[in-house]
């Protein structure tokens, strides 16, 4: 729906109908009286005599009777009575100074003064009623014969009556003038505070928030108080309020209610149920209806501009409705797509990794079983390390995924401790020699103690994964160099192999979870957690983690580490 205001109504419908091309206006029409024919043609005898490109239909009733104008009396305040009359005498008092010491042939410019002045700072009505006390007090006080309401000179009544019609006209004139900037203002503040209403709503992205932002705007729209409330479960539900609401009267809430399910306005001062203590209006959006907005003004009732005003502030609702709902929408679905490819990635990984040592194990375990006293020593010993290895295998893909749900699930708690770093990694170190023995590992560690705080047996693990995973990119007869080092204010490790190395595209990828660089069945055993560990072990303990790849001659793998040193006393 849209709100047209224009001091030529025809020509600005008729443009509105060409901005939005409309090529059908159905208007309804009543019958005139005759004193309304004679003075000016209707507004549909406007349209029809200036439209071009577009039908107008015009709708009669079958039995009409003239629509009797009816006159309403402006409102005035009591200050506005007090002043007008004020603002006269005034003017008079004036007159008579002037007439005693300059001798002015006409009075009467004083008088008009008056007029405008009430004009312009009262409104058209006042001055209107100004001209007519002018009129009467220049009669009574300066036309002859003085202190009376009679007129003795003919040329002396045609002035009175000029002078009458002049400020009659002049007076509604500067009223018009002061009304329309008035207007202008007014609309002026409409688009400020719809301008700070759009900033407003833009910036919030949660229900909640824009629910507050909502009532707020409401209250000061109808300067009162304002009531919001959201459909859930088929029901409504108070989310916000100002002043602040948890509850309603029946009444309330039946008109609630009905507005929900109708998408119209009820309650107070409305055809439907206006006993209640708000009226409420309909939030829409392209999903339906999905609150209401009630508000209580403090006067009387709601007026002309704010009425307006609400109608926008419902458009601009919608607007960041849609805009949030479609906002949860993308974040509900983006949620449910990474569930579901993590869902994909460790059932891929279960059933390549679990399958796979355990196909090796059974056969192991077959071939020892069936042909146990056909097998030479070495054979044997060859299946029973298989076995073994395999079993090893087993348990860290159990524990990698055991240590990642920890990890996302806050159910690790780390101690504050300070820990030797050379200490730690010479562990993890001793650890990968018996778990790789045929693996070459290289590790640069200073002589000193290097001190950081954190989790001991957590740091060990980290540098273990490390060295697993460098172990499981890189070839067998390649090292794996370690290295600890004091830079700055800072710890850094670094964990390097001779692999093939991590493409550039991939270096931020290979810390989530079940991410692997290689593809197909070829890939490299493991869960795609290890990195991902690291990075939460790293985290937890005030430190970063990042790859680097290549390293050298386009080939290998850099993984650093950095934590906070702690000073030592």
């Amino acid at each position: 729906m849209s709100r047209l205001s224009a001091t030529d109504l025809p020509t600005e419908l008729l443009s509105y109908a060409k901005r939005e091309n409309i090529t059908q206006i159905i208007i309804g029409r009543s019958k005139s009286g005759f004193l309304k024919q004679t003075r000016h043609r209707s507004l549909s005898d406007e349209l029809m005599q200036q439209a071009q490109g577009v039908s107008i239909h015009v709708m009669t009733a079958t039995k009409s009777q003239p629509v009797a104008t009816r006159f309403k009396f402006p409102k005035f305040s009591i200050g506005n009575l007090v002043s007008i009359p004020l603002t006269v005498a005034v003017a008079v008092l004036v007159g008579m100074v002037a007439s005693h010491f300059l001798q002015l042939p006409n009075l009467s410019m004083i008088f008009l003064a008056a007029v405008l002045f009430c004009a312009i700072t009262y409104g058209r009505w006042s001055g209107v009623i100004a001209a007519g006390l002018s009129f009467l007090a220049y009669n009574f006080f300066f036309i002859e014969p003085i202190y009376t309401f009679t007129v003795a000179s003919p040329h002396e009544l045609l002035a009175l009556i000029i002078f009458l019609l002049v400020a009659v006209f002049t007076g509604g004139l500067a009223g018009r003038v002061r009304e329309q900037s008035d207007a202008a203002v007014s609309r002026v503040r409409q688009v400020e505070t719809l301008f700070d209403l759009s900033h407003k709503l833009s910036a919030t992205v949660v229900i909640d928030d824009l629910m507050w932002v909502v009532a707020t705007q409401a209250a000061a729209t109808a300067k009162g108080h304002s009531i919001v409330l959201l459909k859930k479960d088929n029901d409504l539900a108070i989310v916000s309020g100002v002043p602040p609401e948890d509850s309603l009267g029946a009444a309330d809430w039946t008109a609630a209610r009905w507005c929900l399910s109708h998408g119209e306005i009820a309650g107070w001062n409305s055809q439907t149920l206006p006993n209640a203590q708000f009226q409420y209006h309909p939030m829409k959006s392209p999903h339906g209806v999905v609150g209401v907005v009630g508000v209580r003004p403090a006067g009387s009732e709601l007026s002309s501009e704010s009425r307006r005003m609400m109608e926008a502030l419902l458009g601009q609702v919608s607007i960041a409705l849609e805009r949030t709902l479609l906002a949860d929408d993308v974040a509900k679905a983006r949620a449910d797509a990474e569930g579901e490819k993590l869902r994909s990635a460790l059932l891929s990984s279960i059933s390549h990794d679990l399958r796979t040592p355990l196909a090796s194990i059974i056969g192991s375990v077959s071939s020892l079983r069936s042909l146990q006293h056909k097998m030479t020593k070495p054979v044997r010993d060859d299946l029973l390390a298989n076995i073994e290895e395999e079993a090893n295998h087993l348990s860290r893909f159990v524990s990698n995924l055991l240590d990642m749900t920890k990890i996302e699930g806050g159910a690790i708690k780390l101690s504050n401790e300070t820990i030797d770093v050379v200490e730690a990694v010479s562990t993890a170190i001793r650890r990968g020699r018996q778990t790789w023995p045929h693996r070459k590992i290289i590790a640069t560690l200073p002589k000193n103690g290097v001190i950081v705080s954190g989790d001991a047996a957590l740091l060990e693990q980290l540098v273990f994964n490390l060295i697993d995973n460098a172990n499981k990119y890189a070839p067998t007869a390649t090292p794996t160099i370690i290295g600890v080092e004091k830079v700055d204010n800072e710890i850094i490790l670094k964990v390097e192999d001779e692999g093939i190395g991590i493409p550039p595209a991939e270096l931020e990828h290979v810390f989530e979870k079940f991410y692997r660089v290689a593809q197909g069945d070829g890939r490299a055993p493991g869960t795609g957690l290890g990195l991902a560990i690291c990075r939460g072990i790293a985290t937890a303990m005030g430190g970063s983690i990042k790859a680097e790849s290549p390293i050298a001659k386009g080939r290998g793998t850099r993984i650093v580490v950095s934590f906070p040193a702690k000073e030592t006393t």
